[in-house]
């Protein structure tokens, strides 16, 4: 298994993830991705790689997107046939949950989500902008996920050459993949995880209306692709899992 952690301008937590996600996936790889967070990160991230993470680091900020197909491209060359889990730095996602996300992603072969509540403290941008992409997800795919953004996603390792080749360079290539999932009818599996926010989400590089525009952009583009005939948004990933176009999103609990 490969933890596959994507940061910008990451803070103190880090460093204790990684050695939490070493001591409760044994065996497993962390590979912490930095996208161009330039010196002031030097320190965070030295003693991520004294706890055991193998660092690479972007000279320029591109944006999630770029960094996470830089890491799927990494693992399928540097570790072939291991699978990958994508983790969050700004501690949303606790260790016990990840192992959950990781065995039922070893269970079902498939892409597994981690999914949050959203009750209790959660900021109201997170609560709306959630419920709003997830009407607009069924309404454009026909499935309901529950949690669109999640950062906390599990997958296959025959998936991760297809990943690479997935468009998208910030935060709107986490939903380009499940749209591309949903159009070539590929299971998605969905756990529920808790929903955990810091200082009012206050890490988060999420920026409301640009990142909200780019997220939403694929979702229009997908729902014209249909309604033209357009199929490019249907092709299933090659040597992955059987296609059916009524394969189901399914939850555990």
């Amino acid at each position: 298994m490969i933890v596959l952690v994507p940061v910008y301008r990451p803070g103190d937590r880090l460093p204790p993830l990684v050695g939490d996600l070493k001591d409760a996936l044994p065996g497993a790889d962390v590979l912490v991705v930095d996208d161009g967070s330039g010196p002031a990160a030097d320190g965070v991230l030295r003693a991520a790689r004294a706890r055991g993470a193998t660092v690479l680091r972007r000279r320029v900020n591109r944006g999630k997107g770029v960094v996470l197909r830089t890491g799927f491209r990494y693992a399928a060359t540097r570790h072939p046939g291991r699978d990958v889990v994508c983790v969050d730095a700004d501690g949303q996602h606790s260790v016990p949950d990840v192992c959950r996300v990781v065995e039922r992603m070893r269970v079902s072969g498939a892409p597994t989500l981690g999914v949050r509540a959203f009750d209790g403290e959660v900021p109201a941008r997170s609560r709306f902008g959630n419920a709003a992409t997830r009407v607009a997800f069924r309404l454009t795919t026909g499935r309901d996920v529950r949690d669109t953004q999640t950062g906390l996603r599990a997958y296959p390792a025959a998936l991760l050459g297809w990943l690479s080749t997935i468009p998208g360079d910030r935060f709107e290539y986490e939903m380009t993949v499940l749209l591309r999932l949903a159009g070539a009818g590929l299971p998605v599996e969905q756990v529920d995880i808790a929903t955990h926010y810091h200082g009012g989400n206050s890490g988060s590089h999420f920026s409301a209306l640009a990142d909200s525009v780019r997220i939403y952009r694929p979702l229009l583009g997908f729902a014209a692709a249909r309604l033209t005939g357009r199929r490019d948004v249907d092709t299933a990933p090659d040597h992955a899992f059987p296609a059916s176009p009524s394969a189901p999103v399914t939850r555990t609990p």
